[in-house]
Parts: structure tokens; sequence; C-alpha cells
């Protein structure tokens, strides 16, 4: 794919969603961070609505500390894998507090010495909290840029490397979120709804006449 073609992708992203942003609900860079620890192997909509339960009690480190690791467990149970998930946020929050005075820290470094942050969540961080124009790879992002072969990748870091290296400056910040959506309403997993995609001309996926 050259770069002319990248170029008039990302274009009609931003024409069709010029705004586009995290399906998470947050307010604040630790309700974000909160609400991504929480959504591994989980729905957008499965974490909002544990979130809305627990950020009207607890929304800050030391509240969280202060509301204890059972209460914090009995706020988000209906997540999968919510023990582990409450431990590295009572932990985290801890860490914040004891570390960086209860803000989140705006280097990739320290966000990824916190418990339960790797890479992807830091990027998601970096790029929807402070604007950084980081791309965190998912499984969505990983299949839209190696069917549209955009930026394919046999990994999560190469596909990362090849994005940062080859989406155009202007559309970097928002990329991440465009390329999410795309995958996660169009261009799916089993059947991609490719009679709908607004970058069909343009997608480089062979099979792609037979599954619109």
């Amino acid at each position: 794919m050259n770069a002319q073609k990248r170029y008039e992708i990302f274009a009609r992203l931003r024409e069709h969603n010029p705004e586009p942003t995290t399906e998470l609900d947050w307010s604040t860079p630790f309700e974000l961070l909160s609400a991504v620890l929480l959504s591994a192997q989980a729905t957008d909509v499965g974490v909002n609505k544990a979130t809305a339960r627990l950020f009207p009690v607890a929304n800050t480190p030391q509240g969280i500390i202060d509301l204890g690791l059972d209460a914090l467990k009995g706020h988000i149970r209906t997540i999968g894998l919510y023990n582990t998930k409450a431990e590295n946020l009572m932990k985290t929050c801890h860490l914040l507090v004891e570390k960086h005075d209860g803000e989140v820290p705006r280097t990739r470094a320290e966000l990824e010495a916190l418990p339960g942050v790797g890479r992807k969540t830091a990027n998601v961080i970096l790029n929807t909290a402070f604007g950084e124009p980081t791309i965190a790879v998912d499984t969505h992002i990983f299949r839209v840029s190696n069917r549209t072969r955009i930026a394919p990748g046999k990994n999560v870091d190469e596909v990362e490397q090849k994005l940062l290296r080859h989406v155009p400056r202007e559309f970097r910040r928002d990329a991440h979120h465009w390329l999410i959506l795309h995958g996660r309403y169009t261009c799916v997993a089993r059947r991609p709804r490719c009679g709908s995609c607004v970058i069909e001309d343009l997608c480089e996926y062979k099979e792609k006449v037979e599954l619109s």
C-alpha cells in the first residue's frame, strides 16, 4: 500500500467521524486508567456499567484505597477477572499516592511501572488522556492493519511501529480510535461488512468481494 492510498483512507475515516474517542466513560485521567485496567477481556459496555457504580463512590486513588479491596471487588464483580483486576487497581492506587501525589503520570516508563499497565494500556492513556500521538494496537487494530494492508505485521509491536511510520502526521493522534471503531463495527472478525465500508475501494483485502 502506498502513501497516497493511506492518506485517503484516513481522510475518509476522519470525514466519517471527525472527533473519534474511546467508548469507555471517563472524566479524569485516573478514571480512564481505572476503566482501561478493568477492560481486559471485557466489553466497554460492561466496564461502563461497573464504573457507573464505582466512580460515584470512589474515583481517585485515595478514594479507592479508602474504599478497601473487598468493597472494590463488590463494585466490579460483574467484570471478568475482577479479583485480579481489583488487586492490580488497588496496588496502582497505592503507587500513585506514594510516588505521584495521586496523579496519573504522563510518561510511558512511569505508566508501565504501574501494576497491570503494559505498553497497550500506556498508549491508551498517553493518547486519550494526554493527546499524545500514540497507537495502542489491540485485536481490532491488529486485524484492520493486516487485512487492509495499511500496516501489516506478524505481531502487535510490528504493527504499532509500522503505523507510527506510515500514518500521516495529521491523522496520528486520532488513528488509534478510527482503527478500533472500524474494526469493532465494520471490519469485524468473522464477516467484515465490506459493502458498507467507507474505504472499501482503497482496502487491499483480497477476499472482500466474496464477503461484501
